[in-house]
């Protein structure tokens, strides 16, 4: 079976696109739930743009990747379903935007349930306490706006550099001129 990192900070878990499920599951997800959502509760950060996405799935076990540090994800917008299966300790924690950055004297906690996701910006620093036992698994699903990072790359801050990638890459599109349809015989 193929097997790449789930991200530059993840060593255990599976591209949901490695699977083949992008088409038949995520992009479905994508396009009839999460976006319409996204649009109403993140309107000003890409959420009714939404055209593309990265998922996986990690996994935190004792001797494995049991904590994440504190980071932001390469996405206008994060979801993060907890699936199972039994553990102990693992809370999720959350600060300010990245770009905004300040202390982490005090961040918010949030214990991560089973069955149940939480949705936030990509650029808000995050992280995971340290899995007291058991294992965690979850699937990440980070959403993309090309209309948002065409003109900023967020993660360098810059106008993005593109080159060619396959599949959905990073989620930047090259703008293409203007055409219009006409009819070649008049």
């Amino acid at each position: 079976m193929p097997k790449g990192r789930p991200n530059t900070m993840n060593n255990y878990g599976v591209l949901l696109h490695e699977l083949g499920l992008d088409e038949p599951l995520v992009t479905p997800l994508r396009e009839r739930f999460l976006q319409p959502l996204m649009a109403l509760l993140y309107p000003d950060c890409g959420g009714g743009w939404l055209d593309s996405h990265r998922a996986f799935v990690v996994k935190y076990a004792p001797g494995q990747d049991r904590e994440l540090g504190c980071h932001y994800d390469n996405a206008e917008l994060t979801l993060n379903v907890s699936l199972g299966k039994a553990f102990t300790g693992g809370a999720l924690y959350f600060g300010d935007l990245f770009q905004v950055p300040s202390t982490l004297a005090k961040p918010l906690e949030v214990e991560h349930v089973v069955g149940q996701g939480l949705l936030h910006r990509g650029g808000q620093l995050h992280g995971a306490r340290p899995l007291g036992t058991g294992e965690r698994w979850n699937l990440v699903v980070w959403l993309r706006a090309s209309a948002v990072r065409n003109r900023l790359c967020p993660m360098c801050c810059r106008k993005p550099d593109l080159v060619d990638d396959e599949g959905f890459g990073d989620g930047f599109t090259r703008e293409e001129p203007a055409t219009v349809d006409v009819c070649a015989l008049t």
